[in-house]
């Protein structure tokens, strides 16, 4: 199983199966900090 975890406030984004228990990165939703233009959001 493999988990995909925000790089940014640690908050679990999504699982999917993996035949390696796996950890991913990315960015959430709710982060201010992954906005194309590279400004926070408001």
């Amino acid at each position: 199983m493999g988990t995909i975890v925000c790089q940014t406030c640690e908050a679990t984004i999504a699982y999917f199966e993996d035949e390696k228990v796996t950890t991913l990165y990315g960015k959430c939703d709710c982060c201010g900090h992954d906005r194309e233009d590279g400004e926070e959001k408001e």
